[in-house]
């Protein structure tokens, strides 16, 4: 007889895997704020950034569609089913293929770009011309072979994500961003603006070979070894330990075939939503000088939230999530309350981030980048920008958990229709907002990257709002509560006026040590208002922090 599952401790057992998951992404954003900022302090809103920022986005292409996002959906759902069904020599030899089919086609891909880059430029930076669009394609062929040794990085943690080892996978990007570092703080005081974006190019590639190897050891040790209890995610004694090949009528009954099934929707679907962001870079690429370095230094801050506490809790259930959809009969018990508690820790932390980026950006900005050449006037640039984008936030964060759903089910067709319609929204509602209003209303034509973040944002709910519905149809309703999503943005407001008045009162304060301050102060205020009305999610953050403490101690 098989053991009914324990839905509270599934519910704990994902708690914990997604807090494993966001301390290894807080590691690599914090070392990627640290980059950033020493980006900002030597190369500041330059054309030279500009530069960088442009050719970044050409090879990132590769990693887009072939990394993580389309290796996790693809992947780590055949992957996991074979590992909970015990079959440790199936899934060996699917890795094994896996791999050596992503390495030969990064192989051609990356010698292409190489050779394509002078035309990739005039797909993402159409308006750039002269020095700055030669400087750009320079950076871009350095760059191609760094985002090759990231897509396998990305195949290394889908395979560790399958075997429940989160931490590892998702802090190997500091080894990258400590390679960027290192080569900024060398080659900062020796070199002018076009000879260092090269060198950064040129640590970058250096940094993602660390990448790869930091998580290789342990890989390659999993792929080799039998299938435990773990591997299985904790499926009960006896319960799909043998090693049983699917019948040869059954659906994926060669693992491969399935992988590469799910694999062309979740490119085309990647592509779309990627496509969607480059979008603002094309965009911005035709605004005045500084429009796409501004761009990248508020991605920077907008994808923190997004990376830490939406792919957090996205990754960490997707390989629970496949076993659980992949069952036969009714929806699984506990399926949707599962889901509805990841949604509530997303907005739990994501609704005062987009707060803080509207009401306290300027300080945080400041604090992050402000140095060097990165003087004030770029930092209230930056701050507009980085708060269009937190129109969106929210919407685009908790997408992630929806898609990941979808991608359990082995539908990965629905997220590509709804990634399509983002594109056109984006491309559309951002032509609009960035090229034409500001010459409507008689404003600066710099002001228009405002516009374009704004206006990705709104796309964003759009896609938003399909993904609920359509999964709602199949699996019922599935949502949060309105009166939940209200206290948060008031306890928010609440808190971020206190960190206002702290900002006033702190008067002459350097700009690092204001923002540390006011930003603290948010922080704690949010919390404790959330924990003194009695949020759910605040005080289980309260006793991991008391209990982890007390651990140490």
């Amino acid at each position: 007889m098989q053991a009914k599952p324990d839905v509270g401790a599934e519910r704990l057992g994902a708690a914990n895997r997604a807090h494993v998951v966001a301390a290894g992404i807080l590691l690599s954003r914090i070392a990627g704020l640290v980059r950033e900022s020493f980006f900002a302090h030597y190369l500041g809103d330059s054309a030279a950034a500009d530069a960088y920022r442009a050719a970044f986005r050409a090879p990132n292409i590769l990693q887009n569609l072939l990394g993580e996002g389309a290796l996790s959906a693809s992947f780590i759902p055949v992957y996991s089913r074979l590992l909970s069904q015990g079959s440790s020599a199936q899934a060996r030899r699917l890795a094994l293929r896996v791999a050596g089919l992503v390495a030969v086609v990064l192989v051609a891909l990356v010698a292409a770009g190489i050779f394509a880059a002078p035309y990739l430029l005039e797909v993402v930076a159409p308006g750039f011309r002269g020095e700055r669009r030669s400087l750009a394609v320079v950076i871009a062929q350095v760059l191609f072979p760094s985002m090759g040794f990231l897509v396998l990085s990305a195949f290394c943690l889908g395979v560790l994500n399958s075997h429940q080892r989160f931490f590892s996978s998702y802090a190997a990007p500091v080894a990258w961003n400590a390679a960027i570092v290192v080569a900024l703080a060398f080659y900062g005081p020796r070199e002018d603006y076009a000879g260092l974006a090269v060198k950064v190019a040129w640590g970058a590639v250096v940094g993602a070979v660390l990448q790869l190897l930091v998580q290789l050891p342990q890989t390659l040790g999993l792929i080799g070894r039998p299938v435990s209890a773990e591997d299985r995610g904790g499926a009960p004694q006896g319960q799909g330990n043998s090693e049983r090949a699917p019948k040869p009528g059954e659906r994926g009954a060669d693992p491969l075939a399935a992988v590469l099934r799910n694999l062309g929707p979740v490119v085309a679907g990647r592509g779309a939503a990627q496509i969607s962001s480059y979008v603002d870079t094309i965009l911005a690429s035709l605004l005045p000088t500084g429009a796409v370095a501004a761009l990248g230094y508020a991605r920077t801050l907008y994808m923190l939230p997004v990376s830490l506490f939406g792919m957090a809790v996205a990754a960490a259930e997707l390989p629970s999530l496949s076993r659980l959809l992949q069952e036969s009969g009714p929806v699984p018990a506990g399926l949707r309350s599962r889901l509805e508690s990841g949604l509530r820790q997303i907005a739990f932390l994501v609704v005062p981030s987009a707060c803080a980026f509207v009401m306290l950006g300027d300080a945080l900005v400041a604090g992050l980048f402000q140095s060097g050449v990165f003087t004030h006037a770029d930092v209230v640039y930056v701050w507009l920008v980085l708060a269009g984008s937190s129109l969106g936030l929210l919407a685009s964060t908790e997408s992630r958990l929806y898609n990941s759903a979808f991608y359990g089910l082995n539908d990965t067709v629905t997220p590509f229709r709804f990634a399509l319609l983002r594109f056109a929204l984006t491309l559309g509602l951002g032509y609009v907002a960035a090229l034409v209003l500001p010459g409507l209303v008689g404003m600066d034509r710099r002001w228009g990257a405002v516009g374009l973040t704004s206006s990705a944002g709104v796309a964003a709910w759009v896609e938003f709002a399909l993904l609920r519905r359509a999964l709602s149809r199949r699996l019922g309703a599935i949502g949060l509560e309105r009166r939940y999503v209200v206290k948060l943005w008031l306890l928010a407001l609440i808190a971020g006026l206190c960190a206002l008045a702290a900002k006033l009162a702190l008067g002459p304060l350097g700009p690092r040590l204001k923002g540390f301050f006011v930003i603290a102060i948010f922080a704690a205020g949010y919390l404790v208002l959330a924990r003194l009305r009695g949020v759910a999610e605040a005080s289980a953050l309260w006793r991991l922090a008391v209990g982890r403490l007390g651990r140490r101690a």
